[in-house]
Parts: C-alpha cells; sequence; structure tokens
C-alpha cells in the first residue's frame, strides 16, 4: 500500500514536470511572436475605410520590416477581426483578443462609436489600443486612457486645417455632418476654429441617409438670404452627401466645401471645380521616400494608386514597428507607453510624432483646391500649401 502511494506520488511530479516543460516550451514559443490584433470595419457601412486601411496596414509591415515580418527577433502574427461597425461587436472582440489571443497589442477601429466603446476596453487589460483611422476628438478627448494612441486624425486637425480654406471675413457658413461621435466632434472642432467666419446653422442627419433633400432645404433657407459668399460644410463618412448640389445650390449663390476622402467619393467633386478644403492625404501631395514606396508598391499589386486610408493603415504600421524596434521587442503596456509618447516616426506623409499628453500623431494636413483632369475619374486635389503640425493649435481635451 505505501509502495501505491509512494508510485502515484512520483507519477503526479512526473506529469507535473512534463506540464512544466510544456508550458515551458509553449511561453518560449510565445516570446518568439509579437500578436497584433487589427480589429476593424471587413463589412458594415465603413467597409471600403476599412479594407484600405488593412492593406495600408500589412503593406507597412512588411515596409517596415524589409520584408522579414520579423521585429527584435521576433515574428508578426496579425489577427483580423471585423466589428462590422458596431460598438459592441468592437468592444467585444477586443476583449476576446487581449483575454482569448493573448494579444500583445491591437489596432483599429474604422468608425469613432466603436472605438469609443473599445477605449474602456484597453484600459481594463492594461494593454495597447492604436487607433486607426477613427477620427473622434473625444477618443484622445474626454473619453482616453493612457493605453490610447492614435496614429490617424482627429477632428480638430481635420477642422483646423479646414479652416484655412474657410475661415475668412464675410463668409457664411452652414454646417451638414452625421448625428455621431464623428460628426458631431467634427462640428465642434470646426466651430471653435473658426474665427473670421460666421457659422449660422448645424445641421445633424442620421448616419445611414440617403435622402437629403429635407436637410438640404433647411440649410438653403438659412443661407439663401444672406449677402456674402454662402458655404455648405460638409462633414460624412460614407455615402454620398453631394446630393445636396442637386437642390440648385448655385441658383441661391450657395457653394459647397468639404475635407478630403477616398478616391470613389471624391468623383462627386468634379462637379465643384476650384473647391477648396482640407486633406488628410493623397497620393500625388507628399514628396517623401515612404510615400514614394507605398505608391509604387500599391501600383505594382493593384494597378491603381493607394487610397486616403491606405496610407493611415501603413502609418500605424510604421508606428507600431518604431516602437517594437525601440523597445527591444518589449510588449509590456509600461515599457511601450514611456517608448512611444513623444516618439516621431517616418509615414507616407512624413514625420509623425505622438504628443506626450494625450498620444494624438501630430502631423501635416494639406490644402486643396479641386482641379477637373480628364485622366482621372475623381476631382484632383491639387496642393495650395502643406499645413505642417507646429502651424495648429491641437486642443488636449483630456483629463490627465
Amino acid at each position: 500500500m505505501m509502495y501505491q502511494r509512494r508510485w502515484v506520488f512520483k507519477a503526479t511530479l512526473i506529469a507535473t514536470g512534463l506540464a512544466a516543460a510544456i508550458s515551458g516550451t509553449a511561453a518560449c514559443a510565445q516570446s518568439k511572436e509579437i500578436k497584433i490584433a487589427h480589429i476593424y470595419s471587413k463589412t458594415g457601412p465603413l467597409e471600403a475605410y476599412g479594407k484600405q486601411t488593412a492593406v495600408g496596414f500589412m503593406m507597412g509591415l512588411d515596409y517596415a520590416t524589409g520584408g522579414t515580418m520579423m521585429v527584435a527577433g521576433k515574428k508578426i502574427v496579425v489577427i483580423e477581426k471585423d466589428d462590422q461597425g458596431k460598438p459592441d461587436q468592437g468592444k467585444s472582440l477586443l476583449a476576446a483578443a487581449y483575454g482569448d489571443d493573448k494579444v500583445d497589442l491591437a489596432v483599429g477601429p474604422t468608425a469613432s462609436p466603436v472605438a469609443l466603446a473599445m477605449l474602456p476596453v484597453a484600459e481594463e487589460y492594461k494593454k495597447i489600443l492604436l487607433v486607426e483611422p477613427a477620427v473622434a476628438d473625444s477618443i484622445t478627448g474626454d473619453k482616453w486612457n493612457k493605453y490610447i494612441f492614435r496614429t490617424g486624425r482627429n477632428s480638430s486637425q481635420d477642422a483646423i486645417s479646414n479652416a484655412v480654406a474657410l475661415d475668412k471675413a464675410g463668409v457664411t457658413i452652414a454646417t451638414m455632418a452625421q448625428d455621431s461621435a464623428f460628426g458631431r466632434d467634427g462640428v465642434k472642432a470646426f466651430r471653435e476654429a473658426i474665427k473670421k467666419a460666421k457659422l449660422v446653422h448645424e445641421e445633424y442627419l442620421p448616419p445611414t441617409t440617403t435622402d437629403f433633400t429635407a436637410g438640404g432645404q433647411r440649410l438653403i433657407d438659412k443661407l439663401k438670404d444672406l449677402p456674402g459668399r454662402k458655404v455648405i460644410f460638409i462633414i460624412w463618412a460614407g455615402g454620398n452627401p453631394f446630393k445636396i448640389a442637386d437642390m440648385d445650390l448655385k441658383r441661391h449663390g450657395i457653394e459647397i466645401a468639404t475635407g478630403g476622402n477616398i478616391l470613389p467619393a471624391m468623383t462627386a467633386y468634379k462637379q465643384f471645380p476650384g473647391m477648396e478644403g482640407s486633406a488628410y492625404y493623397y497620393f500625388g501631395i507628399p514628396k517623401n521616400p515612404v510615400n514614394e514606396a507605398m505608391v509604387a508598391r500599391h501600383y505594382k499589386e493593384f494597378k491603381a494608386p493607394p487610397d486616403f486610408f491606405t496610407a493611415g493603415g501603413f502609418s500605424a504600421a510604421m508606428a507600431v514597428v518604431t516602437a517594437l524596434n525601440a523597445s527591444k521587442g518589449d510588449t509590456s503596456a509600461n515599457t511601450l507607453i514611456k517608448t512611444m509618447e513623444g516618439m516621431s516616426f517616418e509615414t507616407p506623409k512624413g514625420k509623425m510624432t505622438f504628443r506626450k499628453e494625450d498620444h494624438q500623431a501630430m502631423q501635416s494636413m494639406y490644402h486643396f483646391k479641386i482641379k477637373v483632369d480628364p485622366a482621372f475619374a475623381w476631382g484632383v486635389p491639387e496642393l495650395v500649401r502643406e499645413i505642417k503640425a507646429e502651424e495648429m493649435d491641437i486642443p488636449i481635451r483630456n483629463k490627465r
């Protein structure tokens, strides 16, 4: 009986030792990988934006690692997840990525409402979430926490750079935006950026609006009898808000203005030669080696130029690899936070720098004027001038 007990004890020790060895081997194997979750809109209203980001992100990782997909001796593994543009879905996917997939950090999402739902998850799991391309100011503002970084531009960067084109004495502006965090934050930032022009009306419509007649008529009624230059400034993601141009705005002397967008959306810009605005990115504008490499590779693979959000995904990849090289592959949140605060990195737009106070990437924007060129299916944004990061007084809106 005593012999049996000893044998059982010995067997238990052997099993425990084997389990420890297996666990140690698995841990060793894990240490040779850096796992990144990319959560974005593979489907849903912003599917086109999400797919561009994914292409850019993978292309950027390949470029930044010299084609090895290795950093600091570790293999980069990307796990893609589809949030469908739904906040609850994005939140649960991020929790699963951190908790079940054991990813070291996450990138995404596409839509601002999804990003806002995800922010507390990053704080709960104490892991980095690099936001790209969701835009709402509140992401790096009052909803922010120290685990959040953003390579994408924010609403204030959009608004302040667009104000360069529109904020002139004698100009009257009405805004049309989606009734969402993206739309409302964008208008708020634009309103605060306007110093010389007069803002007389804010029109908010459901994000899925396809019939703009009622909203367009309200905008016309607010502007039609006013003197001077009259502009409807549009802040919109997806869809075709430029249908309001069919309401014969010219008869009332009303112009349309907006920021840059993806190339398919910019086909509508051909209706508005001379329209001014500000763009986050257009493939023909930045002159630097990273952009040249991305444009050349994109043409080679897809027979078409990279688009608005392709550059964003590429920039996120450049930030990730720059940080991991600097941390020597250490993915612990505290190390990455110390590494990334104030960190500069090269992108297709040139140099970006994460602001220490709110982890927002400070970056150039591009004042453009639309030119109609028969060689292109879209209105071509010709550069008026580059608005450098240091020229824009971007508010710090968090409560750090």
